[in-house]
């Protein structure tokens, strides 16, 4: 998908996406019955009073019977009363079918975002995601509320009208509609006009939100470096081409509907000219001259209707297209049909020869072999680029290798299935995600089976208790969206408590220090020692100082395993890794001497 999906019109009608949509309907076959039962009986009901302000004025005005005009009235309210049921049974429906399928399709889209690959998030942006899952799902509401069941009635009641009106005089009929080449002429104008501009705001208010999205999102920077008034001036460029483009279609339906007025006042005076006439002669009643103009005025307003559902038709077309295109696309990464259990209690891990691109031949690790037996605990270092984090977003599947194969105690992990494999982890990263929701909540993360008790003592193991028990309300207290009201350390330690509290097999750490200061890095390595107790470690880190213990170092560069061993080994070999641990130390020899001379 592409920023143009956001612009692309669409078919005015696409049967093969009508059927589709269709679909979502079936299951609410029974009131989507019902309210179209509603729509017809309302519209016959919209046919009978000019009939019976007919047979009032010949029957009984003309002949002062006054009883029957007391029937007649009757009558007429009780039409109206009816009307007001049918209309009302149907709106209630048409409604709430509309939301139930809204909510249907929504679940739909979310869940099959779930379980998309993380290549596909790569591609794609997370605000043109959320305009499938809110716009484009509210635009199909509206079609299922205001246009699929609902036009069946403003055509129902069209053909009524036509067919009374040429029972009651034909030739009457066919001055009446005598000006529907113009009705045909503006509907067309307006249709192609409206067509164009409604794509050029589709464009702009795509362009709204992506824009907002981003600088939103980054607000620290642009704070940082001064851009509020060239950032505000660009919005302004935006937001205006987008409130023009609105104004544009606003002049198109001022034109239309007053035309559809103006062209139904002369259907009128030509009823008025030609039936007057007709009634002077005693050719035609004057009851059926007052139904006449009735029923022209009740023609053109489904008319009206009809041309504003194609555009609502037209815009669903392209919305669906879209929802369509997202939830067509494959999911590449899926448990096997018949999966491999995973089977005992440690973790042998096993890279076997992986090659992995993320784009085309460009790989990133190439021909990499390792093992880690049960509970042993390695590091992987390495430089900016070498494919460290690669390695953990392989094995825990979120990308698949483009050749070779990662084992779990023998098994490879495409033939397992994907929830058993990543139970038997637990992942620490440097940028830690949290959720709106309370701290045991980010700490539990949904898993009823981890007890309140369990929550406390993973905190407390990991030294998170301490800044815990400080807050207002210790673990119900409330998270703000993304931890914004948590220290980036505070936010490090929830990390650890939650990996601990999920009692986990393998234990990765991406990175998961590197981003504390030095007094909280220390109970994070005292924490760490609790972690990684009887457990398989994978721990990928800049900080040298903190994996010195680590039982073997992998030492990465630009994809491929270029040294393994101990720290002193490694050390001893003189090689990438001493000039890493050389590099660090110069640089943390060079802090300490600034620290002097500032103290």
């Amino acid at each position: 998908m592409s920023l143009s999906d956001d612009e692309i019109l669409g078919k005015a009608y696409d049967g093969r996406l009508m059927r589709r949509l269709l679909a979502y309907l079936r299951p609410y076959g029974a009131p989507a019955g019902l309210a179209l039962v509603a729509i017809i009986a309302g519209s016959i009901l919209a046919l009978a009073p000019p009939y019976l302000m007919k047979i009032a004025i010949d029957r009984n005005i003309a002949a002062g019977e006054l009883a029957g005009l007391n029937r007649i009235a009757v009558l007429f309210l009780l039409v109206i009363l009816g009307s007001f049921a049918f209309e009302y049974t149907q709106t209630c429906l048409t409604q709430t079918i509309g939301q139930r399928i809204m909510f249907d399709m929504r679940m739909q889209i979310y869940e099959h975002l779930q379980r998309l690959d993380l290549r596909f998030y790569d591609r794609n942006p997370v605000g043109r995601l959320m305009t499938r899952v809110t716009t484009d799902v509210d635009v199909l509401n509206d079609l299922f509320t205001s246009g699929v069941i609902t036009v069946f009635g403003d055509v129902f009641l069209l053909a009524g009208i036509m067919i009374t009106m040429l029972a009651l005089n034909w030739e009457l009929a066919l001055v009446t509609f005598a000006v529907l080449p113009l009705i045909v002429l503006v509907t067309h104008w307006f249709r192609k006009n409206v067509r164009d501009s409604y794509r050029t705001v589709r464009a702009w208010i795509a362009r709204i939100n992506a824009y907002l999205q981003e600088h939103i999102g980054g607000m620290s920077t642009v704070q940082l470096f001064r851009r509020e008034a060239r950032d505000y001036a660009r919005f302004d460029e935006v937001n205006r081409a987008h409130r023009d483009a609105n104004i544009s279609s606003i002049m198109y339906y001022a034109v239309f509907y007053p035309a559809v007025e103006i062209i139904g006042a002369l259907a009128t005076s030509l009823i008025i000219w030609y039936g007057g006439g007709r009634v002077i002669q005693h050719l035609l009643t004057l009851g059926s001259l007052v139904a006449f103009l009735q029923y022209s005025q009740r023609f053109y307003r489904p008319i009206s209707d009809i041309s504003e559902k194609f555009n609502l038709l037209q815009a669903a077309m392209a919305s669906s297209e879209r929802i369509f295109t997202l939830l067509d696309t494959p999911v590449v990464i899926e448990s096997p049909a018949a999966p491999t259990p995973a089977v005992g209690r440690g973790a042998h891990i096993a890279f076997d020869h992986v090659w992995f691109a993320y784009n085309g031949e460009d790989h990133v690790l190439r021909d990499l072999s390792f093992e880690v037996t049960p509970g042993e605990r390695v590091a992987i270092v390495g430089a900016t680029g070498a494919g460290k984090s690669t390695i953990v977003n392989l094995l825990l599947r979120f990308y698949d290798v483009t050749r070779g194969r990662i084992l779990v105690n023998g098994v490879d992990i495409r033939e397992m299935d994907l929830d058993d494999l990543r139970r038997l982890f637990s992942l620490v990263l440097q940028d830690v995600q949290l959720f709106s929701g309370t701290v045991a909540g980010n700490i539990r993360l949904g898993n009823a089976a981890i007890t309140d008790d369990q929550v406390r003592q993973a905190a407390e193991a990991v030294h998170a208790g301490s800044f815990v028990d400080r807050l207002p309300q210790r673990f119900d207290t409330a998270v703000a969206e993304r931890g914004a009201t948590l220290s980036v350390g505070q936010k490090q330690l929830l990390s650890f408590a939650r990996a601990l509290a999920f009692d986990p097999q393998i234990l990765v750490l991406d990175e998961a220090t590197s981003s504390v200061d030095t007094e909280t890095e220390l109970l994070i390595r005292d924490a760490l020692q609790v972690l990684m107790a009887d457990r398989t470690t994978l721990a990928i880190a800049h900080r040298l100082s903190t994996i010195q213990d680590m039982d073997k170092i992998l030492v990465l560069h630009k994809g491929e395993l270029r040294e393994a061993g101990s720290h002193q080994q490694l050390l001893a070999k003189r090689g990438i890794y001493y000039r890493l641990y050389q590099l660090q130390y110069k640089d943390q020899e060079a802090r300490a001497a600034v620290r002097g001379q500032t103290g």
